[in-house]
């Protein structure tokens, strides 16, 4: 596996993918070449231990793999032992039982952290939810943000309280009868992809997204560094599943097997895919457990608003509604608000209490997998902006 992996007696497995480096060394001692452009080696380090590669002998740069970025994405990597969380099974919950609530750790509570959050599961329980899914966690720049540029995808994010944090909050869920899912981000990189970059190859001017340089999953080391970080979440985190953003940009039409298919080979867990509407490959061609589907709530917004402007021009009808809710199933992810409709608008204003009453009703009397953004369980009112922070000089 990528990145450093405590073993027994005081050593620490290196490998990382450095097709672009003759020599690759770490805490003072060069690592081994092998296939592929992956150097690797057994050390003597122990968790804890800080470390960058320092590649060819000159700069040096935090592991793409890293475990913890303490100091964040300009600070060293740091060795995490995942072997030693105590993190109990999840509950079981099956594809037809989940009711999803998803929240952003950083503005939950007014600490915005793993811990802070785990006092208010058991009242999402007995709300009637049977999941948490969490906006990304992964290390992106700056303390505070959304976390769809993260740069670090293998390093929960240390404001929040870094791998120990996330690996208790887990636990807490599980102890509350409370599925985790994960939101994941594999279509892009946040800003400092010379990270990356510097190592290898891994993005690709073939295809381009909105947020930023496509990945390259020709690459088979890629493809690992994507696989083995689900695999991480799901094995050594105990995370029940896995949201992944936007697959619509996550391009692999070359390979013999699509990598969002191959990941469905090797993860074990519920894969639920954002992908843009009427594309059914996650479900149909891919294996994967659901989709978002936001048709059912362009139909209800539209209705309940007026709202007529941008990709909502086509919607707004009562025979709208009841085809959505015909066309309902467990393998369609719906809802009445979501990160993306709430914080994607001007002010990121939410819909009025009396309205999203109805409109979570609907989407809870479908048959559809319902999804309730943070807050609406009681009508919160305050806006959820888009935000980000940045560590560039200006």
């Amino acid at each position: 596996m990528f990145g450093a992996t405590p073993l027994d007696e005081g050593l620490v497995e290196f490998r990382v993918w450095a097709p672009r480096a003759k020599r690759v060394s770490v805490l003072g001692q060069e690592l081994a070449p092998e296939d592929d452009g992956v150097f690797a080696g057994r050390l003597e380090a122990r968790p804890g231990d800080d470390y960058r590669y320092r590649l060819d002998g000159g700069d040096e740069w935090p592991d793409p793999c890293s475990r913890f970025q303490p100091e964040g994405v300009l600070g060293p990597s740091r060795i995490v032992d995942t072997r030693a969380f105590d993190i109990r099974p999840g509950p079981g919950v099956t594809l037809e039982d989940l009711v999803i609530y998803e929240l952003h750790v950083g503005t939950f509570t007014p600490e915005g952290t793993f811990d802070a959050a785990i006092p208010r599961l058991e009242a999402l329980r007995d709300a009637g939810l049977t999941a948490v899914e969490l906006m990304p966690v992964a290390t992106f720049p700056g303390n505070r943000g959304w976390g769809y540029d993260g740069l670090y995808n293998w390093a929960p994010h240390p404001t929040y309280g870094g791998p120990d944090g996330l690996a208790r909050f887990v636990d807490a869920a599980h102890a509350a009868e409370l599925a985790v899912i994960l939101d994941v981000v594999y279509n892009h990189v946040g800003p400092g992809d010379e990270a990356l970059s510097s190592f290898g190859p891994y993005f690709t001017t073939r295809h381009e997204t909105f947020w930023g340089k496509a990945i390259d999953y020709t690459q088979r080391p890629v493809r690992e560094w994507a696989i083995q970080n689900a695999e991480l979440w799901t094995r050594d985190y105990k995370i029940d599943g896995l949201r992944l953003d936007a697959v619509h940009a996550i391009f692999d039409d070359e390979s013999p097997v699509h990598v969002l298919k191959e990941l469905r080979e090797r993860v074990d867990g519920f894969l639920i895919d954002e992908m843009e509407i009427g594309d059914l490959r996650p479900i149909e061609e891919w294996g994967h457990d659901a989709q978002w589907e936001d048709t059912l709530h362009h139909e209800l917004h539209v209705l309940l608003t007026d709202e007529h402007e941008g990709y909502y021009a086509d919607y707004g009808s009562a025979e709208g509604v009841k085809r959505e809710l015909e066309r309902s199933n467990p393998r369609f992810v719906a809802c009445a608000q979501n990160h993306d409709q709430v914080g994607n608008r001007a002010v990121g204003d939410r819909l009025p209490p009396d309205k999203d009453r109805i409109a979570l009703l609907t989407v809870l009397l479908s048959r559809d997998t319902p999804l309730v953004f943070m807050g609406e369980e009681y009508g919160e009112t305050r806006p959820f902006q888009f935000f980000s922070d940045h560590i560039d000089p200006f």
